[in-house]
């Protein structure tokens, strides 16, 4: 099984961050000691989604942090980020995989067995699975997963999978016995009052990479 490369995957969103700099957020969410971040502001025209990801580029650079563009991949290459994350709505993962070939890490959105096999298949080199439990951000698919949901993924695929939906401290080590490499998320950090200790909580659950 291979093993991923951070346990806590930082998701953005601009409107959750109770009106404080989104790069200032994501830096306190560094110090707290994550290490991979996707840049996910999908409504911004590329030129602003550009002049954002730059700045991420050079704030994870400094943390020795990874950064993902999601969707993009010209701003993922213009910034040389480390890798690109995509959807069910985007282009194939293997056909994404052969334009990028080893230049960048693929994670893919999956949301059910299928897409995490599919996924994996097709050269993706991480999942982000769920949603696990109920979260606003997550209503467009449906009910949530859940636990058992979770385990039957991890039995099916052996790349790193990421749980998200909802993804709490009060629930952080269910997904993580369930059979998770880590979290992904938007809200617990984001919208967390103190970014740096919702992150140092957080990763107290996740197992070392």
């Amino acid at each position: 099984m291979a093993k991923p490369l951070f346990r806590l995957y930082l998701i953005t969103d601009r409107n959750q961050t109770g009106g404080r700099l989104l790069i200032d957020v994501v830096k306190e969410a560094l110090a707290g000691g994550v290490k991979a971040v996707q840049l996910r502001e999908k409504d911004l025209p590329i030129r602003e989604l550009l002049r954002l990801a730059e700045e991420m580029r050079k704030i994870t650079k400094e943390t020795g942090a990874m950064l993902f563009i999601n969707g993009r991949m010209n701003a993922a290459m213009a910034v040389e980020a480390d890798g690109i994350h995509i959807g069910q709505s985007d282009l194939p993962v293997d056909v994404v995989r052969k334009i990028v070939g080893n230049r960048f890490m693929i994670g893919v959105s999956t949301h059910n067995i299928v897409e995490a096999k599919e996924a994996e298949k097709g050269g993706a080199d991480f999942i982000t699975f769920g949603p696990i439990y109920e979260t606003p951000s997550k209503l467009k698919y449906g009910k949530p997963l859940g636990i058992n949901l979770l385990k039957e993924a991890r039995s099916e695929v052996s790349m790193p999978i990421f749980a998200i939906g909802g993804i709490k401290l009060n629930n952080i080590k269910d997904i993580i016995t369930a059979g998770a490499d880590g979290a992904a998320v938007i809200s617990a950090i984001i919208g967390a009052k103190e970014p740096k200790k919702a992150a140092e909580e957080l990763l107290r659950y996740t197992p070392s990479p």
